[in-house]
């Protein structure tokens, strides 16, 4: 993906989100944001989107056997959650000091 149109997205690492689509969906349960894949669109939630990988035994796992890890999903499958409100929120950027900040539309509230 190109520098010059790259997309903006609203969520980052450390957020509280709720996965609104897939096996995981769960609207009432904050979960939060490992790793967001820019290129891809794709972001890593705990607790969603559970694998099973197959690794051979190796100096560091030396039984080797079934590991389970989160896998990514989709960017737009997931909607910030807002503490004020206690539901999913869409997301604002305004201005404040001359600086961007992302506001909850629901509450209003910063995101931080």
């Amino acid at each position: 993906m190109s520098n010059r149109f790259k997309p903006k997205f609203n969520i980052r690492k450390g957020d509280t989100v709720v996965v609104i689509a897939g096996d995981d969906r769960d609207l009432k349960k904050p979960r939060k944001v490992l790793e967001v894949i820019l290129d891809k669109g794709r972001v890593v939630v705990e607790g969603a989107n559970i694998i099973t990988k197959h690794t051979k035994p190796s100096a560091q796992n030396t039984k080797g056997g079934l590991v389970k890890k989160e896998a990514s999903i989709n960017i737009s499958n997931v909607m910030l959650w807002d503490e004020k409100t206690g539901a999913p929120t869409k997301v604002k950027r305004t201005r404040e000091e001359g600086k961007l900040v992302r506001t909850a539309k629901k509450s209003g509230e910063v995101i931080k």
